[in-house]
């Protein structure tokens, strides 16, 4: 067993606790949703299939998809776009702790330029960070465009979910 195998399962039940948690925020303030995992976990998920999701939306729910695929050696970011791909998601709104993508850190480096569109083969090029390059490949070769942007700007979330151009967008919109 490789060393990292145990981070990658606590990183997965880390990402099933944190769906968990904001999923009760939601329906703390009215939303139907539901938490699809890769494994058992309990009476709080269920396990993702595509057809689950697809009866969950037509009920006009909020569906998490946590613990990444259940294997190791696929990361989270991976999993996004597999999951995406499976229920035939147009775009991945990606909420990052900044308002898009730049070509160095901004809180590092002042001079740091945001990019307002990047091509995916320039995120992998440059190594931006965007997402893992198997990720971003994989929404290369589906045609989904990413939006990055700011979660912590109240409004954010309502801006991009309504087609807002805010952030940075990766591929074609």
């Amino acid at each position: 067993i490789r060393d990292s195998t145990k981070a990658d399962q606590i990183g997965m039940l880390a990402t099933v606790m944190n769906c968990i948690y904001v999923s009760e925020i939601f329906r703390y303030v009215g939303m139907k949703t539901a938490v699809l995992t890769p494994f058992e976990c309990g009476n709080m998920t269920k396990l993702f299939s595509k057809d689950r999701a697809n009866k969950y939306f037509a009920h006009d729910m909020v569906v998490f998809f946590a613990g990444g695929t259940g294997h190791p050696y696929f990361s989270t970011d991976t999993t996004t776009v597999l999951r995406a791909i499976e229920i035939e998601a147009e775009t991945i709104l990606l909420a990052k702790a900044v308002d898009g993508v730049y070509d160095s850190d901004p809180k590092k480096n002042p001079e740091a330029k945001k990019f307002d569109h990047l091509e995916y083969l320039e995120v992998i090029q440059k190594n931006l960070g965007v997402m893992d390059s198997t990720a971003i490949s994989l929404c290369m070769d589906n045609d989904i465009p990413i939006v990055v942007f700011n979660i912590d700007r109240p409004g954010n979330i309502a801006k991009v979910a309504a087609g807002e151009e805010i952030g940075t967008v990766v591929g074609g919109l």
